[in-house]
C-alpha cells in the first residue's frame, strides 16, 4: 500500500471580507463576492443565486479589475479575459441552478482591488447598477507570499520513451520530509500528487489540500505551489492528482457518487492545472458482487460507476489526458488464480481487472505495486516472493503476456501494450515491504527488455518497450539520498 498521512490537518484561518454585489431586495439572478485576504492578494468566492421562480441552465459573471489586480488560479468555472475584463462561465456540471438555489466558483487574485462593473448573464449583479460595497469586515491578516500564476490547459506533449514515476507527499509528510513542488528533481517524468481523499467512503466527493504548516513547516503558498506545477510542466513533466492511497477508501456505489467523483476530480484538475489522474484505490474501494464473474462485462456498481467516471473524465479532457493506475498485486495478478468471491475467496481479488480492461485504450500507464504483497503465482504456476528480481520479472510478465482469469481460457486478460507498463517499487526500506536493491531491479529489467540474465523465471517474451519504473515515493527517495532516481535514471535514459 501507499502510506497516507499520519497526523491531523491543521487549518489556517485567513481574514475574511464579504462584498455584496447584489442587495438583499434584488429579485433575479444575483452574484455575491467574498474574499479571504493576505497582504498582497486574496482568494475570492463568488456565489450565484437564482432568486427567480424558474430554473436557469447557464450563467456568466463578468467584471473589471484595474491593472494592479489580476486573476491567477481559478476553479469551478471557465475563464476568458480581454485586457482587464474577466468573464467566468459555468462548467458543464454547475450551470443549472434551480429557483432559490445557488452555486459558487472561486479564484486567486494578485492585488487588493475589488471587482467593478459586475454583470451576471448581461444584467447588473447588483440589480441596480450600483458599485459593490463592503458589508462586513474582519482585519485578521497573514504574511503569505504570493506568486503570480496562470491557469488554463496544461502544456501538451508526450512522455519520453522511458519514464520514472514518483508520488509526491503533497498533503502530508509521513516522516520522510516535505519537498516543495519547485524542488522536485529533474529525474522524474510523472509526479503524482498524494493524495486527494474522499469526504466519506461512499460520497464520491474528493478533496485535496496542501500539507498543513504544523506538519510541513516549509510548505509553500498555494500560488507558489501552482507556479511550481506549471514550471515542472514547462519542462515536460506530467503532474497528476492521485486518488485514494491506504487511507482514502472510495466506493462509488451510486450514480450520484459517480457524478460527485467526476465533478470534484475535475475541480481539482482545473484548480491546479493538472495533466490527469492516478487511480490508487486500495483496501476495500473495489470488490466484486456475488455472481459478477466476467471481467469484460462487470455488473458490480462500484466497478461499473468507476469505469463510467473515468470515461467521462477522459471525454472531458481529451487526448492529452494522462490516466495511470497503481493497483496492488492482489487486485491484478492474483486474478490468475482467483476472481472475486468465486469459490469462497475474497471478493476484492482481481477487482481492478475489469477497470483496466475497460480503459485499456485510454490507459497511459499501469504500474502495479510490486511490494506490500504476499506470494503470487506466476505464469509458470510457481509462487514468487517479494524482494528479488524474479518477483518483478514474473509480475510484469503477467500483464505483458496476458493470462486467463481464474484459469478460465475463455476469459483471457489480453496483454497490455509494452509502453503502458511500468514496475512499482519502494524507494527506501522504510517506504514499504519488498524493497529491492538497484542491482536486482536492473537484473529484472535486463531480463524483461533484453532477454538476458534471467533467473529461475523465464518470461513469455522480450519487452524492449517496457516503459519504466514507479516508486513510492519522491520523498522517500530523498530520504534515501536519491538512490532510486539517480541510479535508475542512469539505467533508463530518456
Amino acid at each position: 500500500m501507499l502510506f497516507a498521512r499520519i497526523s491531523a490537518v491543521a487549518a489556517l484561518v485567513l481574514g475574511t471580507i464579504i462584498v455584496s454585489l447584489a442587495p438583499a431586495s434584488a429579485a433575479g439572478v444575483t452574484a455575491t463576492f467574498s474574499k479571504q485576504s493576505w497582504d498582497t492578494g486574496y482568494t475570492a468566492t463568488v456565489t450565484i443565486k437564482n432568486e427567480t421562480s424558474a430554473a436557469i441552465s447557464s450563467w456568466k459573471v463578468e467584471f473589471d479589475y484595474p491593472a494592479s489586480t489580476t486573476v491567477g488560479a481559478y476553479w469551478d468555472s471557465l475563464l476568458t479575459k480581454s485586457g482587464n475584463h474577466y468573464a467566468f462561465a459555468n462548467r458543464e456540471y454547475n450551470g443549472s441552478v434551480a429557483p432559490g438555489a445557488s452555486v459558487t466558483f472561486g479564484y486567486n487574485a494578485s492585488g487588493t482591488a475589488d471587482p467593478a462593473n459586475c454583470k451576471i448573464n448581461g444584467a447588473a449583479c447588483t440589480g441596480g447598477g450600483n458599485p459593490p460595497t463592503s458589508t462586513s469586515t474582519t482585519t485578521t491578516t497573514t504574511t503569505t507570499t504570493t506568486t503570480t500564476t496562470t491557469t488554463g490547459p496544461p502544456p501538451t506533449g508526450s512522455l519520453p520513451r522511458k519514464v520514472l514515476v514518483g508520488y509526491l507527499h503533497a498533503s502530508f509528510a509521513n516522516g520522510s520530509g516535505y519537498i516543495r513542488m519547485s524542488d522536485v528533481p529533474d529525474e522524474w517524468d510523472v509526479i503524482n500528487l498524494s493524495f486527494a481523499e474522499p469526504t466519506s467512503a461512499t460520497s464520491g466527493e474528493l478533496r485535496f489540500a496542501q500539507c498543513p504548516v504544523a506538519e510541513c513547516p516549509n510548505v509553500e503558498s498555494e500560488a507558489q505551489f501552482i507556479a511550481g506545477i506549471r514550471a515542472q510542466q514547462q519542462k515536460g513533466k506530467k503532474v497528476l492528482i492521485s486518488i485514494g492511497g491506504q487511507n482514502g477508501q472510495v466506493r462509488l456505489e451510486t450514480t450520484g457518487a459517480r457524478d460527485a467523483f467526476v465533478r470534484s476530480v475535475s475541480a481539482i484538475i482545473d484548480k491546479y492545472g493538472l495533466n490527469g489522474l492516478d487511480v490508487d484505490f486500495e483496501g476495500h474501494s473495489l470488490s466484486l458482487n456475488s455472481g459478477d464473474v466476467d471481467f469484460k462485462n462487470p455488473t458490480t456498481p462500484v466497478v461499473v460507476n468507476l469505469i463510467s467516471a473515468l470515461r467521462s473524465l477522459k471525454s472531458r479532457y481529451g487526448a492529452n489526458f494522462v490516466l495511470t493506475m497503481a493497483p496492488e498485486t492482489f487486485f491484478v495478478q492474483v486474478g490468475y488464480q482467483f476472481y472475486g468471491g468465486a469459490g469462497g475467496g475474497d471478493a476484492r481479488t482481481g477487482a481492478y481487472l475489469p477497470v483496466i480492461e475497460a480503459m485499456r485504450n485510454d490507459l497511459t500507464l499501469l504500474h502495479v505495486q510490486h511490494y506490500n504483497s504476499g506470494p503470487v503465482m506466476g505464469l509458470d504456476n510457481q509462487y514468487h516472493f517479494m524482494g528479488g528480481s524474479d518477483f518483478h520479472i514474473a509480475m510484469a510478465d503477467m500483464v505483458l503476456a496476458g493470462f486467463p482469469v481464474r484459469g478460465d481460457t475463455s476469459k483471457v486478460f489480453a496483454p497490455l501494450r509494452q509502453e503502458q507498463v511500468a514496475i512499482g517499487l519502494p524507494a527506501a526500506v522504510p517506504a514499504g515491504n519488498g524493497f529491492t536493491s538497484v542491482a536486482d531491479v536492473h537484473t529484472a529489467l535486463n531480463c524483461l527488455t533484453k532477454g538476458s540474465g534471467c533467473g529461475s523465471y523465464k518470461p513469455k517474451g522480450v519487452y524492449p518497450n517496457l516503459r519504466g519504473l514507479m516508486t513510492w515515493s519522491i520523498n522517500w527517495d530523498k530520504f534515501n539520498n536519491y538512490e532510486f532516481s539517480k541510479q535508475h535514471r542512469a539505467y533508463l535514459p530518456r
